[in-house]
């Protein structure tokens, strides 16, 4: 049990996504999640929006389509329920496909498993 645990870590990465700079989004996060995914360079890709990420995701018809094609490319996203619910937009992420639920204790699970963690 040990050994598929460590695999895992091994081959997950969480993307802490808090910005809501459109041009770090296309040009780095949607990229970097999704070519992660297409070309196995993670096995798990896990997206975690987070503060102002969750207003720009909720209210940007052109970052809702990428995150459409995101998760159907098998990137896995959840989003912070009480900055969704602070900006108003947790039935419109909830409709997208997105987790959504308080992320302190899971965010908190992922840290002290050892799990990669990359902020943007």
């Amino acid at each position: 049990m040990f050994h598929n645990n460590r695999l895992l870590k091994m081959e997950k990465l969480n993307i802490l996504w808090t910005t809501d700079n459109k041009d770090t989004v296309f040009n780095m996060l949607i990229m970097y999640a999704t070519n992660s995914k297409i070309l196995g360079w993670w096995k798990h890709v896990n997206l975690i929006i987070w503060g102002a990420s969750a207003r720009l995701v909720g209210n940007d018809p052109q970052v809702q389509t990428e995150i459409i094609e995101m998760i159907n490319q098998g990137v896995q996203i959840e989003a912070c329920k009480d900055c969704c619910d602070n900006f108003g937009v947790t039935d419109k992420l909830t409709k997208l496909g997105i987790n959504v639920r308080y992320m302190g204790e899971p965010l908190t699970g992922y840290l002290k498993a050892g799990e990669k963690i990359l902020t943007v």
